[in-house]
């Protein structure tokens, strides 16, 4: 079989800004005799996230992660629908999530590598399960409940950076449903202001290219800040971290601002911030859904039903044609998207 694949084309470096040049789309001879255990599969969507800008350089710098090859295909998650198998778990027809899935048009995948899933469970919208209802959505709904510290009547304050992106999109709502009583949104254009605000139910939203993130934040957060849901690190956090209150709490998720940097993960803070964290003794622990696989299926699972429910909204931004992924993947990187950023290979 012929399919259209992208492949690592160059390397950005270690400090350098990813480019749509970075990545090549080729056509390629895909072998379809399976072998026990196999199954092909084409693909329906495929996802970029902000992790793998260190897949691009030659050292990932996480044992768990590892780099793309130059000249091989990239790989991410993906969901897409079964043609043929040979195993008993799936059939023709049935849809399914791959975590390490080729950026491929079709791929063969092991039975061990896949997860079937249900439309009806996110009313058809199969991209959800790459972020509402997927890993994007489980760091957003386990990182709060269990680095967050939040409780009903505690009369918190959340803010969250990144706060129109994938998982930040989704921990401001989850914030609001566990029991803040005022989130917080930082993120960079009006637009997604906006969005924060009348779509999604945030109590205020800054936009950080325009505004005073530190004025903004004592307008908005006038009981100082107890919970901070942190996606982008550097000069934000910063200015978060110093309205802190005492005894709070940094879920550190991501740090996109600094992935472009050759610093290690997470990134070292200022003086200053690290000065206010001991002295206020603010817990700012790194953290992976992939600790709590035991929560992962019951807490997919809450997902759907409140994205069915409507209690919780998604946004999303889909680009069309697999020769659109490393357009793809350098918008999101730059902040280009509206919530999740996927692309779209095949109906």
């Amino acid at each position: 079989m012929q399919v259209k694949r992208v492949v690592l084309n160059s390397r950005p470096g270690k400090a350098g800004v990813p480019v749509p040049e970075n990545f090549r789309v080729e056509e390629a001879t895909l072998a379809t005799d399976l072998k026990d255990g196999e199954v092909l599969v084409r693909t329906l969507y495929l996802s970029v996230d902000p992790y793998m800008r260190c897949r691009m350089n030659e050292e990932t710098g996480f044992k768990e992660i590892s780099p793309w090859q130059l000249s091989e295909c990239a790989d991410g998650g993906a969901v897409g629908v079964v043609q043929s198998s040979r195993c008993s778990t799936y059939s023709e027809g049935d849809v399914v999530v791959a975590f390490n899935c080729p950026w491929q048009t079709y791929a063969v995948l092991k039975e061990s590598d896949l997860q079937k899933v249900e439309a009806e469970l996110v009313d058809g919208h199969l991209s959800y399960y790459l972020g509402a209802v997927g890993m994007t959505g489980i760091a957003a709904l386990l990182g709060i409940r269990e680095k967050g510290h939040v409780s009903e009547g505690a009369n918190q304050t959340m803010v969250v950076s990144g706060a129109a992106g994938a998982c930040g999109s989704m921990a401001g709502q989850i914030a609001r449903l566990e029991g803040c009583v005022r989130v917080v949104g930082i993120c960079g254009s009006d637009e997604k202001c906006k969005a924060l605000v009348d779509d999604l139910g945030f109590s205020a939203a800054i936009n950080y290219r325009t505004e005073d993130v530190s004025a903004k934040l004592k307008e908005c957060c006038p009981d100082g800040i107890d919970v901070y849901f942190d996606n982008v690190g550097g000069d934000i956090s910063d200015a978060v971290i110093t309205q802190m209150n005492k005894d709070s709490h940094v879920i550190l998720c991501g740090q996109i601002s600094q992935y472009n940097k050759d610093v290690t993960y997470p990134p070292p803070l200022s003086e200053k911030t690290q000065e206010t964290l001991q002295k206020k003794n603010i817990t700012r622990e790194e953290f992976t859904a992939l600790t709590y696989m035991d929560k992962i299926d019951p807490s997919l699972y809450e997902l759907s039903q409140g994205v069915r429910s409507g209690h919780v909204k998604v946004l999303e931004t889909v680009v069309n044609g697999i020769e659109k992924m490393g357009d793809a993947f350098c918008s999101m990187m730059k902040g280009g998207n509206v919530g999740k950023q996927v692309v779209k290979i095949s109906e």
